[in-house]
């Protein structure tokens, strides 16, 4: 029975195309291939780079600009986090490679702590990748005379498919903790029939049982998704929790991660 079960992204990205039928980059499409030359040397192919892997695609506007500086020298402290978790990074802007080295001197020497750029960041100077990927209008190329990416990070999964996407402006720097969270969400809903709370793991931190006394176990706990059936949920989950509401029905359903984690795909 619980081989049936769907993870959340099957049972959620199912809802959405593998292309879209305007040109545009959406949820559960099949991200755009392109060859590209790095920091890191040239690769024909950014799908066969990442082939197998999670992989985050950051834009950032511009090289030698303030909050770009401190995004690229926070992302390389997350950096071996991520590979640990399977998840590739790759950055981008319209500048060229050779622009990229020498700012990244400054990147080093700015971030207080020691850190490496371990991660090749990609020279976009002909737009063509950041039109792809919705990161500049194509309508701006000939009416700017400088036409910059805006701050976007797209979220990856092995099979090609965009889980998730941010845009920033250019005056908002991007919280790389709140990266890293969303790569862990989409991989624990990835393999498993679950989603996660907003705030998550800070969620639940205090809950209600049903003999009136209150707990803090469930703090970090994650949903079941409505197509797991409560046969399926006591079987693979019996130490799953209901959420008692007024109206009565049974959809916040709590499981402990750990659980979560341990329990068969």
């Amino acid at each position: 029975m619980c081989s049936t079960i769907k993870s959340g992204t099957k049972a959620y990205m199912g809802l959405y195309p593998e292309g879209s039928t305007d040109g545009g980059l959406r949820l559960g499409n099949i991200v755009p291939d392109f060859a590209m030359d790095t920091t890191q040397g040239k690769f024909d192919s950014f799908h066969e780079w990442k082939k197998g892997k999670w992989a985050i695609l950051f834009g950032h506007p511009a090289d030698f600009t303030p909050v770009c500086t401190t995004e690229i020298g926070r992302l390389a402290l997350k950096y071996d986090k991520l590979f640990e978790m399977g998840c590739l990074v790759a950055t981008l802007s319209v500048d060229s490679v050779k622009s990229h080295k020498k700012w990244l001197e400054d990147v080093v020497a700015h971030c207080e702590n020691k850190i490496e750029i371990k991660f090749p960041i990609i020279g976009d100077q002909d737009r063509s990748i950041s039109v792809a990927y919705g990161m500049i209008d194509p309508g701006n190329l000939d009416e700017q005379k400088l036409p910059l990416t805006i701050r976007a990070v797209f979220i990856i999964n092995p099979e090609n498919k965009l889980m998730l996407s941010l845009n920033y402006p250019a005056c908002v720097g991007r919280n790389m903790d709140e990266i890293v969270r969303c790569v862990e969400a989409l991989q624990l809903s990835y393999e498993k029939s679950i989603a996660t709370p907003a705030n998550w793991p800070n969620n639940h931190a205090d809950i209600a049982m049903p003999d009136g006394t209150r707990t803090n176990e469930f703090k970090g706990s994650v949903f079941l998704l409505p197509t797991v059936s409560a046969e399926e949920a006591a079987e693979r989950y019996p130490g799953y929790h209901s959420c008692s509401v007024p109206s009565g029905k049974n959809y916040l359903r709590l499981v402990k991660k750990d659980e979560v984690e341990s329990a068969a795909v």
